[in-house]
C-alpha cells in the first residue's frame, strides 16, 4: 500500500448532513474556490439545503478535509458541484474518492447522466470517465444578473 493509499484509507465519507461543517464549507468555497467567491453564508446554508451533500472526514480526529454537493432528481440526472478538497489533504486521492462514492450513491436510483464544470480538474475527473460534452451546441444557459 502506498502512501496516497494510506492517506485515503484514513477518510471516511459520509452523506449524512447533520455531520457538515456548514462554517469551514462555506469558508472554504467563499474564500478559496474560484466559482463561489463571495458567496454568502446564507447563499451556502440554502444550497446546502437544497442539495444532497457529502463530507470526506479524517478518521483520527472526525474533522471534515472534502465536501462535495448534487443537485440531483435522484432518477436521471444529478450535476455535482461545490466539490472541494481541503489544501493539506490534496494530492492523495479524496476527490476521486468522494465523487465516486457520489457516483455510486445515485447510480442505483437510476441516474445516468452526472455533469460538472471544471475549470483546472479535468484529469481527476477522466480518472472516473468524465469526458467533454459530445455535443456541446445542445447546451444551453441563461445566466441571471
Amino acid at each position: 500500500m502506498n502512501d496516497k493509499d494510506t492517506a485515503v484509507r484514513r477518510h471516511e465519507i459520509s452523506g449524512d448532513p447533520t455531520r457538515l461543517d456548514t462554517a469551514r464549507i462555506h469558508h472554504w468555497l467563499s474564500t478559496d474556490a474560484y466559482w463561489a467567491l463571495g458567496r454568502t453564508r446564507e447563499q451556502q446554508e440554502r444550497a446546502i439545503a437544497g442539495s444532497l451533500n457529502f463530507g470526506a472526514y479524517d478518521l483520527a480526529s472526525g474533522e471534515q478535509t472534502a465536501y462535495a454537493r448534487v443537485v440531483t432528481d435522484r432518477a436521471s440526472f444529478a450535476w455535482i458541484c461545490d466539490v472541494y478538497v481541503d489544501r493539506a489533504a490534496r494530492g492523495q486521492g479524496l476527490g476521486t474518492r468522494l465523487v465516486t462514492a457520489v457516483r455510486d450513491e445515485l447510480a442505483p436510483s437510476g441516474v445516468r447522466r452526472f455533469l460538472l464544470a471544471t475549470k483546472d480538474a479535468h484529469g481527476v475527473y477522466a480518472k472516473l470517465g468524465f469526458t467533454p460534452l459530445a455535443e456541446p451546441d445542445m447546451w444551453m444557459v441563461l445566466q441571471a444578473g
